[in-house]
């Protein structure tokens, strides 16, 4: 019983963590980014995957890919929905899938909605508990998607 106890702790810890994550991206606050990742050490670097780019390790390269990104978005915002933790020890791997809302092009009021299946994996430090890896793969949609469906079920 007390080990279920201590893994419901970390578990809302990494959740709140997680949260902390996408208000950041939300509220374009580069500080609050640069909290939740973890330090680099000396054998490893942190590393995240943006849908759409090649890997970046390192995290100034991490953080300077974050900043680029607050910069460039006049609007954001992310639901998440099928939220996974598994802890293992001091590392923990939360997936989900990021429903996101962002605005269209400029000088159009119009918005764009897209799906991010993520997999983030969180270290437990000294301060806590901090993202060592993003990975988000987007999830492509369309109207093709409806008629592959329905040619697969015949």
């Amino acid at each position: 019983m007390e080990e279920s106890r201590i893994m419901s702790v970390d578990t809302a810890a990494i959740e709140t963590v997680n949260q902390e994550f996408y208000a950041a991206i939300e509220s374009a606050d580069l500080d609050k980014m640069t909290e939740i990742w973890a330090e680099d050490t000396a054998d490893d670097q942190v590393s995240c995957v943006h849908p759409g780019w090649t890997l970046l390790t390192g995290r100034s390269e991490v953080l300077r890919s974050w900043a680029l990104i607050m910069a460039n978005t006049t609007y954001i915002q992310f639901v998440l929905t099928d939220v996974n933790t598994t802890v293992l020890g001091d590392v923990a791997v939360l997936t989900c899938v990021e429903n996101i809302l962002t605005a269209g092009e400029e000088g159009e009021a119009s918005f764009a909605a897209g799906k991010v299946v993520a997999s983030n994996v969180y270290l437990r430090t000294s301060a806590g508990w901090r993202l060592w890896m993003h990975h988000g793969s987007p999830v492509l949609q369309g109207d093709d998607d409806e008629e592959e469906e329905g040619e697969l079920e015949h």
